[in-house]
């Protein structure tokens, strides 16, 4: 399977069998950068690392379209960051400032935040606005 790199963003093969071991008894980390590619935290994204993980990797992948001055953002950001040491590695979770970010943000009409995105090897899957 191909698991993107929530550091360095290089994508990474690793066994299927590696990622249905229970949580914390296998350590898998970047070929690159030799970090781990399961931190149990959000990736932070931009546009050209968006790309790779959303249409790269062989994992659902969760994104969280927010921004900083948004009230609501910012009171779901620990829920978020407990999911993503919960769901990794079935599922990674990232975020993507659509105020550092707007063409992105555009180009999947985000039209409110929070908003929720599963996109599934390059295409949406899911889709929840709204804390």
């Amino acid at each position: 399977m191909h698991i993107v790199c929530p550091h360095c963003h290089v994508t990474n093969r690793v066994a299927s069998e590696r990622l249905s071991a229970p949580p914390g008894t296998v350590q898998m980390d970047c070929g690159r950068c030799h970090r781990p590619l399961f931190a149990g935290e959000p990736a932070v994204l931009d546009e050209g690392s968006f790309v790779r993980h959303v249409e790269r990797s062989h994992i659902p992948v969760v994104v969280d379209f927010w921004a900083p001055w948004c009230g609501p953002c910012r009171t779901m950001a620990p829920a978020f960051a407990q999911a993503a040491r919960t769901l990794e590695p079935s599922v990674r979770l990232a975020k993507l400032d659509t105020e550092a970010h707007p063409a992105i943000g555009a180009r999947h009409a985000i039209r409110s935040i929070p908003t929720m995105v599963m996109f599934r090897q390059g295409r949406e899957v899911a889709r929840i606005s709204g804390a």
